[in-house]
Parts: C-alpha cells; sequence; structure tokens
C-alpha cells in the first residue's frame, strides 16, 4: 500500500508541472489577435522574416517566450510583446498554436542536395553535427530535450537564426549546442540547411 503510494506520489511529482503549463486553446485564440500581425492568424507567417509556429510544441513555445521575458533573446517588437505577457497567458498561446496545423514551403533545388547533407550527416571534418540528431529525420524536434519542430520554417527566417547562434547574439540553446555548430558553418551551409528545412514536411 505504501509502495502505491509512493508511486502515485512520485508520478504527480514529475506530472505537475505539465499540468500547471497546459494552457487553454480557445483562451489561447482570443488572445492570439495581436500575435497574428506577425504569425500568421493559424500560426502560419506570411513573412519570411517571422516564424511560422503552427504545430510548434507548446513546451518550446513557453520556452522561447520566456527566453524573450529573460533577456535571452532580443527582438524589439517580440520582447516588448514577451513582458506583457502573464504565465497563464502564455500557457494559452502555446496551447493554440501548437494545435494549429502548419503549412510549409518549398526547397531551393539548387542547395537541396547540400543541405540535405548536412542537415541528415553533417560534416564530421569540420565538427558539425547532423541537424537529425536533435531535430529528428522529419525536422519534428523532441518536446521533452527541448528541441523545436523546425519542418517547414521559413529558409529566411531559420537563416537568421543560424547567424544570430553564430555570433553569439542567440543565447537560448541547450549547453551552447547551436551557437557551437552556427559557428563552424559557412553562409553557404546555412543558405542550404535552411532552404532544405523549408521543404521539410
Amino acid at each position: 500500500m505504501i509502495k502505491n503510494v509512493l508511486t502515485a506520489l512520485a508520478f504527480l511529482a514529475l506530472a505537475g508541472p505539465a499540468i500547471a503549463t497546459a494552457g487553454d486553446a480557445a483562451a489561447g485564440q482570443a488572445k492570439a489577435a495581436v500575435c497574428a500581425a506577425c504569425h500568421g492568424v493559424d500560426g502560419n507567417s506570411v513573412n519570411p522574416e517571422w516564424p511560422s509556429i503552427a504545430g510548434q510544441h507548446p513546451e518550446y513555445i513557453i520556452s522561447a517566450i520566456e527566453a524573450f521575458q529573460q533577456g535571452l533573446r532580443d527582438n524589439v517588437l517580440m520582447t516588448a510583446q514577451a513582458m506583457a505577457l502573464s504565465e497563464e497567458d502564455i500557457a494559452d498561446l502555446a496551447a493554440y498554436f501548437s494545435s494549429q496545423t502548419p503549412v510549409g514551403g518549398e526547397a531551393d533545388p539548387d542547395v537541396l542536395g547540400r543541405g540535405e547533407r548536412l542537415f541528415r550527416g553533417g560534416d564530421p571534418d569540420r565538427g558539425i553535427a547532423a541537424c537529425i540528431a536533435c531535430h529528428g529525420p522529419q525536422g519534428q524536434g523532441n518536446p521533452v530535450a527541448g528541441y523545436p519542430v523546425i519542418a517547414g520554417q521559413h529558409a529566411v527566417y531559420t537563416a537568421s537564426q543560424l547567424r544570430l547562434y553564430a555570433s553569439g547574439e542567440r543565447r537560448s540553446n541547450n549547453n551552447q549546442m547551436m551557437r557551437s555548430i552556427a559557428r563552424r558553418m559557412t553562409e553557404e551551409d546555412i543558405r542550404a540547411v535552411s532552404s532544405y528545412v523549408q521543404g521539410l514536411r
């Protein structure tokens, strides 16, 4: 009996944070009007400089907004929006946008081969890890480990984030992993892998 109670308590302790951050998608939709200006009504951005967040893991959306609140990421528009959000707002918005269907784009055939090679195999000689190691073979990420969905993301946005990682301006990544990888990539590498990601489904 005691063992069963302890097991139940351990489960609740583990589940507690997930339950606390579980948002209300309907409430999130009502709160998403301001977000739609950049990210699209359903999270599919029409401006390639702004990320599409439809279908993104709710855990990652929450961590991304918190990174703006904590100064780990910096963008004049996004930081101002993030600072106005409560914990409940963030959870609701994450629930809404994660429930939407991503649209995605197409890869540039001229750089498709190079992009695929880097995404799937990296470049061991230059210390560039394969993207699939964290983001999976189809770019669906790993919510438990905190790795985002990147499939179908705008190539322009992905490339800009890789450049920010390479310069050290973007600091919101596990163990500096993305910074270490991105700084070893050439501009041609960045453009190729970003285009390949855009075409993933």
